[in-house]
């Protein structure tokens, strides 16, 4: 009588993942086949060692090629087709033998599992069953601790080696999403997440459950460290909006929790209020414009900085009547999903068409929310979408702009109060306006001896700005002027620290951070419990 074959999960990598069935038909299989690199160790057997028994068979299927690059005459996948045939031979002599062979698979076997090759070419031979495991997809989502899916809402899986445009293409129409097969593909995932706008939304997540384990923002992973044993989780879209704003909460206070109960009470009714005086405010306004109360219209929405409870009445309000939400990926995705709504996502140099395309839903009658992170008048759609609305085809679409709290104002009240006097705002990304002219503006400022918070200082393609913005400041200001780089303010990666202008390193800044340097009357104050804050006094001297 002919063995039985069974291909088992193992789950991640942690042993005690493995499911109870597993345990049971590894202990008491006769052949115990695991695939392995050329170096001859393997991840499931170590997974599974503690559930072998001496006597056991092992039967090690050892890889020819662990790269593309072979001299096999049918090239890689002659090589590996090869292989994979004669691994099903040696197991089929196991099998006719009368001894239960079991393939381990790290994960599930027939989650972009090896064991499956085993099983299309043996199957339909032998008695064959198939253990599932957990995947290494609900690993990373259970380690960061947010939901694959929530809902209506559909979860994608790709590969990561897919090339970069057609998987930009694939993320940039999906709502969840994991990318697995990272290693050597690294570069070609994350340059696919910017195109689609995503990167800011992906996480990533090595080695989940083992010892070995590492976490975190994609954006921040060095590619050179990225083993194969990783992926890129994009997590559910309506979980994104409550863990963004969760995720950095500290602990209150016994005495602070009554305080923010009574705070929570007393504004409480302010949601409903501004839902109903929202509807009847802006029924009355656009009602001149030619178009009734519940016709189409653009709202143009600040979601603040990203903390969930920065998001006013005001915006809560536009959002939740919105027929369509419209707007760069990593925005839209901080809106809690509302199956009533439709979603549009975009890439982030794409304003102008994103205005367009928002104008004409609201030209058919749509009531479309544009969003904005921090305020919508501040490097954001609001000029975008009226620039755009001076084309005669859009004359008649009512467009409303509904404030946010800018990222200034986050950062400043996380260090202070370094905006107590006159202040500007400047963006130093040249993509929109000449060096030549952020140089003078920004030379200007300086001599005018303002504040100055600095928008995106810096991102992947563009390092130089901030180090000769650095060295024209320094001409005007003393080394020892404070200033302040927030990152993440409001978000789960929040980091606020106070540095001075000689001492600023633009190596460490990037595109989520913003600065503010301080005029010549910005001090630093040290307080009683270690910390530092940064003011800049309301009166100047004469």
């Amino acid at each position: 009588m002919a063995g039985r074959l069974y291909g088992v999960g193992l789950g991640p990598g942690d042993p005690e993942l493995v499911t109870v069935k597993a345990a049971r038909l590894i202990g008491t299989a006769d052949v115990i086949a695991y695939h392995a690199a050329r170096h001859g160790r393997s991840h499931a057997r170590a997974i599974a060692a503690a559930y072998l028994r001496e006597g056991q068979i092992e039967e090690p299927l050892i890889y020819p090629v662990t790269t593309e690059t072979t001299d096999h005459p049918g090239g890689y996948q002659g090589a590996i087709d090869e292989f994979y045939a004669a691994s099903a031979e040696r197991l089929a002599a196991h099998l006719d033998a009368g001894r239960d062979v079991v393939v381990l698979a790290e994960g599930d076997p027939f989650f972009y599992g090896s064991y499956m090759h085993m099983h299309k070419r043996l199957a339909h031979r032998y008695e064959a069953a198939v253990v599932p495991g957990v995947t290494s997809v609900s690993a990373a989502s259970a380690v960061l601790g947010r939901p694959l899916m929530e809902r209506d809402e559909t979860l994608t899986v790709l590969p990561g080696t897919l090339p970069p445009a057609e998987l930009a293409a694939k993320l940039a129409g999906t709502g969840s999403a994991a990318i697995m097969k990272l290693g050597r593909t690294f570069a070609g995932v994350r340059d696919a997440l910017e195109q689609a706008g995503r990167l800011d939304d992906a996480w990533y997540v090595e080695r989940a459950t083992t010892e070995q384990e590492r976490r975190g923002r994609l954006a921040d992973v060095d590619p050179d460290t990225v083993p194969y044993f990783s992926l890129a989780l994009l997590p559910s879209v309506a979980a994104t909006a409550f863990t963004a704003g969760t995720a950095a909460e500290v602990t209150p206070a016994p005495e602070a929790e009554a305080a923010s109960d009574t705070l929570t009470a007393a504004h409480a009714p302010t949601v409903a209020d501004a839902l109903t005086r929202t509807d009847a405010h802006t029924a009355a306004d656009f009602a001149g414009a030619g178009v009734e109360g519940r016709g189409g219209r653009v709202t143009v929405v600040g979601l603040g900085p990203g903390a969930r409870e920065w998001l006013t009445p005001e915006a809560q309000a536009a959002l939740a009547e919105a027929d369509d939400v419209v707007g760069y990926g990593p925005y839209v995705a901080r809106v809690p999903v509302n199956p009533r709504q439709r979603r549009h996502a975009s890439d982030n140099r794409v304003e102008a068409e994103r205005a367009a395309f928002a104008l004409d839903l609201a030209k058919r009658g749509r009531r479309v929310a544009v969003v904005s992170s921090g305020d919508p008048g501040v490097f954001a759609m609001a000029a975008a979408v009226l620039e755009v609305s001076e084309d005669p085809q859009w004359k008649d679409v009512p467009v409303r702009v509904v404030p946010g709290l800018t990222a200034a104002q986050a950062v400043a009240s996380r260090a202070g109060a370094p905006l107590g006097h006159d202040f500007c705002i400047m963006s130093l990304s040249d993509r929109l306006k000449p060096w030549e002219i952020i140089a003078a503006r920004l030379a200007a400022a300086a001599s005018a001896d303002l504040v100055i918070a600095l928008y995106n200082p810096a991102s992947q393609s563009r390092k130089e700005q901030l180090v000769r913005a650095r060295d024209l400041l320094l001409e005007h200001r003393s080394p020892q002027t404070p200033v302040v780089v927030g990152r993440d303010v409001g978000g789960p990666q929040e980091t606020v620290r106070t540095t001075t202008l000689g001492e600023l390193d633009p190596a460490t800044i990037d595109m989520r951070c913003l600065l503010i340097i301080g005029s010549s009357q910005t001090r630093m104050l040290s307080r009683g419990d270690g910390s530092t804050q940064v003011l800049t006094p309301r009166s100047y001297p004469r």
